[in-house]
């Protein structure tokens, strides 16, 4: 028989409702939940809403639940998909590949794999794009495809500045991030995520400015490597985060530069002001 692959991940890729549907990939969204209740990110909810209601109350988030990837992968079965490659935000930031994972060997007759991504937001974007070309490109068994995924995860750096700590301090996503104290001095961690996907400072920056231009060095200097995609996106800094692009597309090793806005549930841990840039190469 032959193979029929299907591709899963979550609602932090930041792939576009368009991309999702053109490519034919499946998401489940995490959930943001307020006093008042509960909603599907990037269904329910937009980022607008989020920032709208920050004042008010600051939300929590939580990865699909057993019974919502049960559901997923028994779907795709009855779909006549022998094989589900599930690629998710960093297990260092969140549970949902341990769930998915779980969940995945309770599923009889179809193959399913879970590959931890390490990433988010458009890191994990650029790995499901790079794993949908190979799938498409039907010259390989799934289980090179996911080698191959697994290996792509080198090839991708993703770092962000935030305004203020706040949000990754109540979200509890603040990691191995330096510079609670240097907040009072207005000093700006440049984020990064390591190899256990978790967050980290990776540099220093003495204002806003000065972070963005620290942005813009690190991501030039892998861009002069070669060939490659640049993504950039921001929650409710479009103008900084357009102008920080500008800069970046500029190379000729820019293959495809994009610009985009984080996920709800992503905003929830990172508030408004994050400015975030993927590079991947080719």
């Amino acid at each position: 028989m032959e193979n029929k692959i299907a591709i899963l991940t979550d609602s932090t890729s930041d792939l576009s409702k368009e991309i999702l549907n053109e490519l034919s990939i499946e998401f489940l969204p995490l959930k943001i939940i307020y006093k008042s209740g509960q909603f599907l990110d990037r269904i329910d909810i937009n980022p607008a809403e989020i920032y709208a209601k920050f004042n008010e109350e600051i939300p929590t988030t939580s990865m699909p639940g057993p019974s919502d990837f049960k559901e997923k992968f028994m779907e795709l079965k009855e779909k006549g998909f022998t094989h589900v490659l599930a690629i998710h935000i960093s297990s260092g930031l969140s549970s949902t590949p341990n769930i998915s994972k779980m969940v995945s060997e309770q599923i009889d007759g179809i193959t399913i794999e879970v590959v931890d991504s390490k990433l988010l937001s458009m890191g994990l974007g650029r790995l499901v794009l790079y794993a949908r070309k190979l799938i498409d490109d039907g010259n390989l068994e799934f289980k090179e495809i996911v080698d191959k995924t697994r290996e792509k995860i080198n090839d991708i750096e993703l770092n962000f500045i935030v305004k203020t700590l706040k949000y990754l301090k109540e979200g509890g996503r603040i990691g191995k991030v330096k510079g609670t104290i240097g907040e009072l001095l207005n000093i700006k961690p440049i984020i990064s995520i390591n190899e256990d996907g978790e967050y980290y400072s990776a540099d220093m920056a003495r204002s806003r400015k000065s972070s963005i231009n620290k942005l813009y060095k690190i991501a030039k200097e892998k861009i002069m490597k070669g060939m490659c995609y640049v993504d950039v996106m921001h929650a409710d800094a479009e103008k900084e985060a357009k102008e920080l692009l500008n800069r970046l597309k500029e190379s000729d090793n820019v293959k495809e530069a994009l610009l985009g806005e984080i996920s709800p549930a992503m905003v929830v841990h990172a508030g408004p002001g994050l400015i975030g840039v993927c590079v991947t190469s080719i």
